[in-house]
This record gives C-alpha cells, sequence and structure tokens, in this order.
C-alpha cells in the first residue's frame, strides 16, 4: 500500500507537471505523476495538437516515460485538473494502464489537493490484458 507521506508527494508533484501541460484549445490542464514499485516517479501532461486524434493525455505521457526509462511495474498514479471535482482517467488511459497493472492504485486529485484512492481494476471493470 501506499504511505500518507507519497500520497501527498505524488499529488504535489502532479500539480506541478500540470503547469507543463499544452492545451491551447481545451484550456484543460492536467498532470500525472506515476509511482513504480522501484520508488521511481515519472511525470506527464497532456500535449493537444490540432490533429485532435494527435492529443495524448497526462496518464499516457507519464506511463510512456517510464517505460522509456524501462519501467513496467506500477504501482501508484496521482492524477489533477484544475476543476473542484476529482480527475480520473479517460477510457483509452484506463486501458492503456490496465495493460501494466489491473491493480494500479488512482489518487484521483484536485488542485486544492483534495483526493479519493481508486484501484484501477474498479474503473474499469474486464479490461483486456494479454495472457503472456
Amino acid at each position: 500500500m501506499i504511505s500518507e507521506n507519497q500520497i501527498k508527494k505524488l499529488i504535489n508533484s502532479a500539480i506541478e507537471a500540470r503547469e507543463n501541460a499544452y492545451a491551447p484549445y481545451s484550456k484543460f490542464k492536467v498532470g500525472a505523476s506515476l509511482l513504480t514499485e522501484n520508488g521511481k516517479v515519472f511525470h506527464g501532461c497532456n500535449v493537444e495538437n490540432s490533429s485532435y486524434g494527435g492529443t495524448i493525455c497526462a496518464e499516457r505521457t507519464a506511463a510512456c516515460s517510464a517505460v522509456a526509462n524501462g519501467e513496467q511495474n506500477f504501482e501508484a498514479m496521482a492524477i489533477v485538473f484544475d476543476k473542484t471535482e476529482l480527475a480520473l482517467p479517460c477510457g483509452i488511459c484506463r486501458q492503456f494502464l490496465y495493460e501494466f497493472n489491473p491493480e494500479l492504485i488512482i489518487l484521483s486529485a484536485n488542485l486544492d489537493g483534495n483526493y479519493e484512492i481508486k484501484k484501477l481494476s474498479g474503473l474499469l471493470p474486464e479490461g483486456f490484458k494479454l495472457d503472456t
């Protein structure tokens, strides 16, 4: 399980990552921080494109950064955006992350530091995962 100290650090890290978002179309900045089982943290932010299909979410940006750095065992992810509601991954991100860890801890947070803890498997019941 993840400690309260790790939760706060991940949320604050996601808040910082959000500042780097490139969101000229939606003005909807999102930040994510991904904790690996090795204790490493990878950050991500959403990057929009005028060809909307080319847009990538903060969650996948963080996950791709981790994979590019040799990490594939994900433990927890904090996701933050600038609304009073708590942030949750979109459907594509849920499936993308599910491939790495269906039991990934999701820290759904806002800029005020309010959060809820969820499991990815609860957000995507019966997600697809290749049996190896």
